[in-house]
Parts: structure tokens; sequence; C-alpha cells
């Protein structure tokens, strides 16, 4: 629970508390956590918004003639990191941008979502959200660095002394907990050395602000028992990759709107709207959802990522399920997102993706309760089954013949993170593989 912290109770706290840095953290385009750190005796510039940075040194944020932007803090997210010394203590406050004139920057990740809130907030609602981020444990060379070598064998629930993650995972949670996480469930995952954690959901703004804070959590501990965690979608063959799937409720005066008791599925009218909204623009939504190169090595039959546009309230393999709990907790949840993407630009787009669908009386296909991928092409053709983008460039190629997108993230963001992505398509295909090697170079 965030507490609404007062900028006096924030400096009384951090001399309390013996905290001598304040990192004033904020999130890029891509989904990348920075940072300006200030010691003690700077908190309260900061706290007044006069702490500045050079926009123009972070990818896809400001040209050189308008680089000065400055860091507003939102004191609820006041939090001291609980591995850090105990003198000399470190604490974060997450931020927003501004420009030098005041206004909020456009660019800033944090703002698209909190003009999506507000949209939503105007119309009566309050968009909750739960996200489950799996990861893996790999072991780091010699000089410190990332492998992708782990010894264990465990998979799904697997415990100890199979699971040889168990001591690393559990420090997470105690490290979370201490930093206010509601820690639902842990476990070993699917893959070797695949691990997932479950947080309590919250408001989205809470959320997208604790994944980014999960993120840096895990690593961190990961780090102080010697291994890597690594968010990265796929990192081996063969394996399942790591998700991030996003769970969805919408309420309005304290009452979920998803629900309904006299619907066969026990679904409002609203969450088929909102299912409907999310499936017409998913092909759209990719190149965010699934922002890198290594995303779609994820997106493939047999490792229980989706690949196509469906839903279902009875089967898993869709791109959004309909969980069986009902009531307060009916809510929906959309699998294709994997971990590397950005929380905020991913949620405002979930969320003004489901209201579009709302607002426009968007109904959804009828629902496929098989297993997709054991139908034929031919049935999938029948169903009007389409599939979700297959490359990062596909995915572009859908994201820029999409208007309402360019609505959702603004002018600036949208061309910005088209061009990157291109570039970084264009950097993939230019490269000569070892798969290539093996199966053509003793051929041909």
């Amino acid at each position: 629970m965030r507490k609404n912290y007062s900028k006096e109770e924030i400096l009384r706290l951090a001399d309390e508390e013996d905290v001598e840095f304040i990192r004033l953290q904020f999130t890029d385009i891509f989904g990348n956590l920075k940072n300006v750190a200030v010691t003690a005796s700077q908190l309260e510039k900061a706290l007044d918004n006069r702490c500045m940075f050079d926009g123009y040194a972070i990818a896809g944020f400001a040209r050189i003639e308008e680089s000065d932007m400055y860091l507003y803090p939102d004191y609820s997210t006041l939090e001291v990191f609980p591995w850090r010394p105990q003198q000399g203590k470190v604490a974060r406050l997450i931020c927003d941008v501004h420009r030098s004139n005041g206004e909020p920057f456009a660019g800033d990740p944090r703002y698209i979502l909190k003009r999506a809130i507000r949209e939503a907030a105007d119309a009566g609602y309050t968009f909750k959200v739960g996200a489950e981020c799996e990861f893996f444990l790999f072991h780091l060379d010699d000089n410190g660095m990332p492998t992708t070598i782990t010894h264990e064998q465990a998979g799904y629930f697997d415990v100890g002394p199979m699971d040889f993650g168990e001591n690393t995972r559990r420090d997470m949670v105690l490290t979370l907990e201490d930093m206010g996480f509601v820690v639902e469930a842990s476990h070993h995952d699917v893959a070797p050395a695949q691990h997932e954690i479950n947080f309590r959901y919250d408001e989205a703004l809470a959320t997208a602000d604790n994944i980014m804070t999960f993120k840096l959590a895990v690593k961190t501990i990961a780090r102080r028992h010697g291994l890597h965690a690594t968010f990265m979608p796929k990192p081996k063959y063969g394996v399942n990759g790591s998700g991030m799937h996003i769970n969805m409720s919408l309420s309005k005066e304290g009452r979920n709107i998803f629900t309904d008791e006299k619907d066969k599925l026990g679904l409002s009218l609203e969450a088929y709207y909102f299912i409907g909204g999310i499936m017409k623009h998913m092909k759209a939504m990719t190149a965010i959802m699934n922002p890198l190169v290594n995303s779609y090595k994820r997106l493939v039959p047999g490792y229980e990522a989706p690949a196509y546009i469906t839903w279902s309230a009875t089967n898993r393999s869709p791109l959004i399920r309909i969980p069986a709990s009902r009531g307060m907790d009916t809510r929906l949840e959309l699998r294709s997102p994997d971990p590397s993407a950005n929380p905020y630009l991913a949620l405002a787009l979930c969320l003004r993706a489901g209201l579009d669908g709302m607002e426009n009386k968007i109904l959804p296909p009828e629902s496929v309760d098989r297993d997709v991928f054991g139908m034929s092409v031919q049935e999938r053709q029948k169903k009007g089954i389409e599939e979700i983008p297959g490359t990062l460039m596909e995915a572009v190629h859908y994201m820029e013949e999409d208007g309402f997108i360019r609505d959702v993230l603004g002018e600036h963001v949208f061309e910005k993170y088209i061009a990157a992505k291109k570039e970084e398509w264009n950097r993939y295909r230019c490269q000569v593989t070892d798969w290539e090697r093996n199966e053509y170079l003793n051929t041909y």
C-alpha cells in the first residue's frame, strides 16, 4: 500500500533513517530504468522539482536543442532499498519527466499511462492490473558477465534440491516484502532455471511502477547470489520463453464491471467489448507488448505462448484467457506480453484498446474453446482466426498502420519508437547466425 508522504515527512524520514543517497528514477520509452542520484543535502531541491538532467542523453527522449528536462518526484513512491548499507542508506523516488517550461514531457512513458488512466477516470472507471513476470537465473562467467549456463534440470513447481534457485528466490521474496510488495506466490517454472514470482494486483500506475521495481530487485538479489537474472523473452532454444501475463479488471463505484451472473460465462457486456477492443488492435499493439527481435522466438507453437488472436474461458492456449474466478475477482488475462515490454506503454494500450471496444461496442469473435495449436490451417481459416505478427518488423508495420496506437502513445513516442525498432531489425537481419552456417555452409 502506497503512503501519501508530504515533503516534510520525506525529509524527516531521510534524516531518521540515515539516508545518504536518493535515486530519482524514471523509465525511457524502451522500458529501461534510469536514474539520477543525489545526496541527502540535495533532497529538498529534488522534492521541489528542481533536479535537471540532459534528456538528449536518453535514447528516444529529446533533441539537443530542447534537452534540459526536470524530474518531478512522486512522493508516494519513496522506498529505502533493503539491500544497500545500513549506514548511509539508499532510497528511491520514481519521477515524472517535465520540460523546462513545466509541461509534462510527451515522451515520458509514465505520463502516457497517467493520461490513459485519467481518460478512464473521467468516465468513472478504475483500471486494476496484476502482472506475472517470469525470468531465468543463469551463471556468470569468470569476468562476471552473464551466460545461459545452468546445471539444474528442474521443471514446473519442482522443489529443492532439484530447484537450485530456491534460496535465491526466497531472498527475492523477502526483499520484495521488505519493500511493501504483497507476494502471493513464487515457484519454479517450466524450463530449467526459469522462475516466477507473483505479486498482488493494484491500480495500473502502481502496478507499472511495481514491475520496474520488481525487475530491479530480482536482478540485484540474483547478483548477490552470484547469478544473473534475465527477463529476455527467449534466452535458450528448445525451452519455454518468459512471459509477462497481464491480468486486468475495470471497476466503477467499487464494483467490478466485468462480471454478470446472468451470462453463461459470468461476463458482462462491457467485458466482451473490452476483449473485442484488445483483439481489434492486437496486431498493432504487439510491437509494444513484444518489443524485441527475440520476443518473436517465444510466440511460436509448442511452448505455451499464444500465437493466434483468440479468447476462451475454458482452455489455456488463447491470447486472452478468462480465469475461473468470478464476482469481484473477474478478470481478463492477456498472455502475449513478455517482460521486456515497457509496462507503462503496455498498460496504457490495454486500457485504451479496451475502452475503445466499450465505446464502439466491438464484440469479439466467438471463443475458441479447444487447443488452437491442434487445429488445422483450414479449421483456423474457417473460423477467421488470425495470427499474432511473426516478427518484430511485421508488428511494426501493423503499428504504423493503426492511428489508434499513434493517438495513445502520442506523436513523439510513436515516431521515435518505430524508427528505433526499424533500426534494431536492420541490425538483426544483417547478422549471419550459427544456424545459417550449420544449415547451408556445407550444402551450398
